[in-house]
C-alpha cells in the first residue's frame, strides 16, 4: 500500500520469513553459532529460549536454510499440545516423509523413526526434530522425546533435537534432570539494546530498498524505547508509522510521530 510512497521495493517489517531481513544481533548470533556446533557435531539436544517476539521461529528458518545440504530430514513441530502417541505418530511422519494409517500402533512409528534416522545416517545426513512452543509440553511428552534421543544412538547421525520455548521451558526442564543432562547447549535470546535496534531497523529498511532516510535518528530511539527492543514490536510500530505517514503525506517520519502512532494505533508493553 504504501511502497511506492517511500520508494520501497516491499514492506520492510513483515514478520513473515524471509533470509534476507534476519539481523545478527549479539545474542542471535551466539545463539545461531551454538545450535550449529550442535548440528555439525551430531550433539544430542540444544535448547533455544526467550521472550515472545525475540525471533526465535525466524532463527530456526535461518539454521534450517544454512544446515540444508547436511541435515535431513529437518522436521518441525509447531504444535506441541499433542498426547505423546499423537506426537511420536506425527514425527514419524515428518522424518519418514509418508502419512501412516491412521491405525497403526505406536511402536510401529518409533520403528518408523528408527529407520528414517538408519536412512540418515546412510547418507550422511543428520536429522534433526525441532519442536517449537516447546514450554507448551506436558511432562508425559516431554519424557518421550526424551526417550527419542535413545533411537539411532550407535549410529553416527544419531538424532538431534531442539526445544524452542519462553522462558518458562526452563525451569520445566531443571525439574528433568534425565532430559536437562542430555542438553549440550543452552541459547537464551535477549531483547535488543538500543543500538542494536536501530541498526535492525536500518538494515531491514535498506534490504527493502529504501533509497534515503525516512526515521530520523531520534524516531529509532523511541520505537526502541516505546518497544523496548522486542523485534515483533519493533516491526508492528513501524509498519504502522510507515502506513501513518504515507496516509499524511509526511516526508520523514520523526519521534513525535511515532509516539502518536503508539498512542492512537497499538499500545505496545514490555511481556
Amino acid at each position: 500500500m504504501y511502497e511506492t510512497y517511500w520508494q520501497l521495493d516491499c514492506r520492510p517489517f513483515e514478520n513473515d520469513f524471509d533470509p534476507r531481513f534476519y539481523y545478527p544481533s549479539d545474542s542471535h548470533q551466539s545463539a545461531m553459532l551454538k545450535l550449529r556446533y550442535v548440528l555439525e557435531n551430531g550433539r544430542g539436544a540444544a535448547v533455544l529460549s526467550g521472550a515472545g517476539g525475540l525471533g526465535k521461529t525466524h532463527l530456526i528458518e535461518c539454521l534450517a536454510r544454512q544446515m540444508r545440504e547436511s541435515c535431513s530430514p529437518f522436521a518441525k513441530v509447531v504444535f506441541p499440545q499433542l498426547p505423546a502417541d499423537q506426537l511420536v505418530a506425527y514425527l514419524a511422519d515428518e522424518l519418514w516423509n509418508e502419512v501412516a494409517p491412521a491405525d497403526i500402533p505406536t511402536h510401529q512409528h518409533v520403528r518408523r523413526i528408527e529407520k528414517a534416522i538408519q536412512r540418515a545416517d546412510q547418507h550422511r545426513k543428520q536429522p534433526v526434530v525441532v519442536i517449537d512452543e516447546a514450554h507448551l509440553l506436558d511432562h508425559a511428552s516431554l519424557e518421550t522425546v526424551r526417550l527419542l534421543l535413545n533411537l539411532g544412538y550407535d549410529s553416527p547421525a544419531g538424532l538431534t533435537l531442539i526445544l524452542v520455548g519462553q522462558p518458562a521451558l526452563l525451569p520445566t526442564l531443571d525439574r528433568l534432570p534425565e532430559l536437562d543432562d542430555r542438553l549440550n547447549v543452552k541459547c537464551l535470546l535477549r531483547r535488543f539494546a538500543v543500538d542494536e535496534s536501530v541498526a535492525y531497523m536500518t538494515h531491514r529498511m535498506k534490504v527493502a530498498g529504501a533509497r534515503r532516510s525516512v526515521f530520523t535518528d531520534e524516531a529509532l530511539e523511541a520505537v526502541h524505547h516505546l518497544t523496548h527492543g522486542n523485534p515483533r514490536h519493533i516491526n508492528r510500530l513501524c509498519d504502522l508509522a510507515l502506513l501513518v505517514g504515507f496516509a499524511e503525506e509526511l516526508r520523514t517520519l520523526g519521534p513525535d510521530q511515532i509516539a502518536a502512532v503508539t498512542d492512537e494505533l497499538v499500545a505496545v508493553s514490555p511481556e
